[in-house]
């Protein structure tokens, strides 16, 4: 039994990543892989081996996907050092050789094993959580479903409403920390989302939270404001607690494909991101986007959005998920 093969049976096994979420997650990929294997099918008919001509239409497929042309490429190229190293590779095997090289890729990000909301072991508390990623994106639903998360697993959760520039920003965060039942520190529109930040930082800590998420505005039209914008936020929040924020989450929609990459070039170029929320899933044949931005930006994908309920928001588990794609 393979290496990759052990530890999806592990995986499998793991009761922490439970069968409903494992459901959830299979319903949420349907169309990506539905439409995958459709075209895979098609691609290898009357094939008994792989051959050039399979690759050439595997390259095919995985860029329709939107695993994205440099990811693919190297896919393909592992694929082929296979092929080369077993002389002769049937196309039954075909399935398993993929889901073995996309997990080790996805590894290679050092990341997704993850199984429970769980916040990282720091000296500091509260954890900082700061949220970004353009409007329309699905940001504040996911701020709302991770604070959800976390109180269910007894973390204590604050929410920052800095994204100040739109009112409708402010009220959704707060129709969702209502919903939840947690915290929240908001003020005007129009107000400075660094004393926001602060604002809350504050708050937290005089309340002994656990963790605070500060959601902030997704403006991508001059990418020199917005870091600007980003820093200032930081510099402010670290006078209440040195070190935060901890981790900046981009949230990227994964229904928008080759342009969810262009969004994470763009916010990766103005502030340091140290993790990725992909949503919108479940309503796409784009699921490929999450193997692709892994890898392209080597940015560890956290959280995965496969459906609209309250608890269709995902830790990210690259075996499991990997297992659901090529089911």
């Amino acid at each position: 039994m393979s290496f990759f093969k052990r530890i999806f049976s592990q995986e499998k096994k793991d009761p922490s990543f439970s069968e409903q979420a494992k459901q959830t997650l299979d319903k949420g990929l349907e169309k990506s892989k539905t439409t995958f294997f459709s075209k895979l099918t098609k691609a290898v008919a009357g094939k008994t081996k792989v051959d050039d001509d399979v690759l050439d239409n595997l390259e095919e497929i995985l860029v329709a996907s939107d695993v994205g042309v440099n990811t693919t490429l190297k896919i393909i190229t592992r694929i082929e050092k296979r092929v080369a190293a077993d002389k002769y590779l049937g196309i039954e095997e075909l399935n398993q050789i993929l889901r073995e090289e996309i997990a080790s890729l996805l590894s290679e990000t050092n990341s997704g094993e993850a199984t429970e909301f769980v916040i990282p072991i720091q000296t500091s508390k509260p954890y900082v959580l700061m949220v970004v990623g353009v409007n329309g994106v699905g940001k504040t639903t996911t701020i709302g479903k991770l604070a959800y998360q976390f109180k269910k697993q007894g973390y204590k959760v604050v929410l920052g409403a800095a994204d100040t520039f739109r009112a409708a920003a402010i009220d959704q965060l707060q129709i969702w920390a209502d919903r939840v039942g947690v915290p929240i520190v908001r003020q005007d529109m129009g107000s400075d989302p660094a004393s926001v930040a602060f604002d809350t930082l504050q708050s937290a800590v005089a309340q002994n939270a656990d963790i605070v998420i500060i959601d902030t505005a997704g403006r991508l039209h001059n990418k020199i404001n917005l870091m600007n914008e980003l820093t200032k936020v930081k510099r402010v929040m670290q006078k209440v607690v040195g070190d935060a924020p901890h981790d900046v989450l981009l949230v990227l929609d994964g229904s928008t494909g080759q342009n969810a990459f262009e969004q994470a070039k763009q916010f990766t170029a103005a502030t340091e991101v140290t993790c990725l929320a992909v949503t919108k899933l479940d309503g796409t044949a784009k699921g490929g986007v999450v193997i692709g931005i892994s890898d392209q930006f080597q940015i560890p994908v956290k959280y995965i959005g496969v459906g609209e309920k309250i608890e269709d928001l995902q830790v990210f588990n690259k075996y499991e998920f990997v297992d659901s794609f090529f089911k």
